[in-house]
Order: structure tokens, then sequence, then C-alpha cells
């Protein structure tokens, strides 16, 4: 999958005003992503995403190079509260982009990697790691 492609499902999926607010929640996702998966499990997703879509999961002060600190311990409630900080919408509306961006990201990320990373993290991060839409 190319990066427009990437970004067109995130944009369709969001229902974004177009591939530049997708790209902007993409980039907020993935960095909140980045500090709450190892930094090996960050370089090996960034490493799969195309373009430079994957940056945002190993850059920041301690991800750079994805060989920095270890993972965070922050639970799915602190994940979406980080991306609503990140983005400046409201933490429903955080859900929702966390949904879409990670949706598309388990499109492009084979199911053992991905599943992998979700044996990793607590269980309620499996749902998240696969795009579950929130319940309304």
């Amino acid at each position: 999958m190319r990066q427009d492609e990437f970004l067109a499902r995130v944009c369709e999926r969001g229902e974004y005003r177009g591939p530049e607010e997708a790209a902007q929640i993409t980039a907020a996702v993935l960095e909140v992503l980045g500090h709450r998966v190892a930094p090996e499990d960050a370089a090996a997703l960034a490493a799969l995403l195309p373009g430079d879509l994957g940056e945002p999961l190993t850059t920041g002060p301690a991800r750079t190079g994805g060989s920095g600190g270890p993972a965070e311990g922050f639970d799915v409630a602190e994940f979406h509260r980080r991306v609503d900080e990140r983005t400046g919408v409201r933490p429903r509306t955080a859900e929702w982009d966390a949904a879409a961006v990670l949706g598309t990201l388990a499109e492009v990320v084979p199911g053992d990697r991905l599943d992998r990373i979700a044996g990793r993290l607590p269980r309620e991060f499996g749902a998240l790691l696969r795009g579950a839409t929130p319940p309304d």
C-alpha cells in the first residue's frame, strides 16, 4: 500500500475533510502508539509503513532511532487522552481517530507481527491495535 492509499483509507474511515487532516491524525495516533510499544516494536512497525508515515512511531525524546527508553505503561484511556492532547479534539473523537488510523495500520502490518506486539501489551490494547470502532 502506498502512502496516499493509506491516508485515503484513514480519511474514509475517519470521515476527514481530506488527506492533510488524515495525515495530521495519523501522525498524532502513531506518535502516541510509539510511546506505548517497545522501541523495537515501534521501529518494526515504522519499517512496514509506506513513505514517511512511520516516522512518528520512532521520534520523540526517548524514541529517536527506535532505540530509546522503554515503553511507557499507560492504559487505553490515557492513550486516547494523549491523542486528544495532540489533536485538540474531544476524547470521544480521539477514540474515533485512533480506530481510523489503527484499523488502517492493521491492514498493512502482517497479522502475526500485530499479534506479537499486542501480546506484549495489556489485553485492552488488542482491540485498539486492530482499529476496533469504539461502541456508541
